[in-house]
């Protein structure tokens, strides 16, 4: 697959912190509407993978295409958002003050303040935007609650659906189901898989079994380089993989 049947082209990406490369000319293509699983040690690269996607970090060398033709390492972190890049860190990070409604409404507003968001008059689109996001992501029930008194998982979906609210072409996603229950762990695979109907999803995650319930293509990075791709069954058969990472 090349940079125009992409949406994600990246091309031999090399970024060294202080002489340590944290990658070392890495390359992946993701497919638009593909979900993709990466895993990897810690150190593998996978972090300054997504800070380079997002311009967060500036690559010493390679590229970086998205939507078949723009550079992503000519703009800023800003723009690379409003571009349709949406990334989910691992820790939460809603209001916890205010409404479920209210975290995907000021999700929605974009650049508008938090008080002109929160005084805005919703139009009928908007309101119906906010409700088939909480659909999506089976927090319907909790919109009127507020963030503080969710569980773990409902604040991570919560998370998820704000950034949909934005409607990303791409929904970066770190660690979504550490610290879950089984029961979140297993919604959450459910919710992804949705996502993933209409949007491209990169997933990066250390536990092997919810990375199996999400069923796609998986990349293992080591050392700042793709070591394996493929199903998780094949990648996991690899000689080189269980050393350095299954077999810990």
């Amino acid at each position: 697959m090349s940079a125009q049947d992409s949406l994600l082209y990246l091309d031999g990406i090399t970024v060294s912190f202080d002489g340590f490369k944290a990658l070392n000319s890495l390359s992946l293509i993701v497919g638009e509407g593909e979900m993709r699983a990466i895993i990897g040690p810690n150190g593998a690269g996978k972090t300054t993978m997504m800070d380079v996607i997002t311009g967060k970090t500036r690559p010493d060398a390679g590229e970086a295409i998205f939507g078949a033709s723009v550079n992503l390492l000519t703009l800023d972190e800003a723009d690379i958002a409003r571009l349709g890049i949406g990334r989910k860190f691992q820790r939460p990070s809603v209001f916890e003050s205010h409404s479920v409604w209210d975290n995907i409404e000021l999700a929605l507003a974009g650049n508008r303040g938090v008080i002109e968001s929160l005084f805005h008059k919703l139009a009928a689109s908007e309101k119906a935007r906010i409700e088939e996001v909480l659909e999506t992501v089976g927090l319907t029930s909790e919109a009127g609650k507020l963030a503080a008194f969710l569980s773990h998982g409902q604040k991570q979906w919560l998370e998820i659906g704000m950034l949909l609210a934005q409607e990303p072409r791409l929904l970066l996603v770190d660690e979504p189901v550490a610290g879950m229950t089984d029961d979140e762990t297993a919604q959450t695979a459910q919710l992804l898989k949705r996502i993933a109907k209409e949007k491209a999803v990169v997933v990066v995650e250390h536990d092997m079994s919810f990375v199996r319930e999400l069923d796609v293509k998986v990349t293992v990075l080591h050392e700042g380089s793709v070591l394996a791709e493929g199903t998780l069954d094949a990648v996991s058969a690899e000689p080189r993989v269980i050393e350095v990472y299954l077999g810990r």
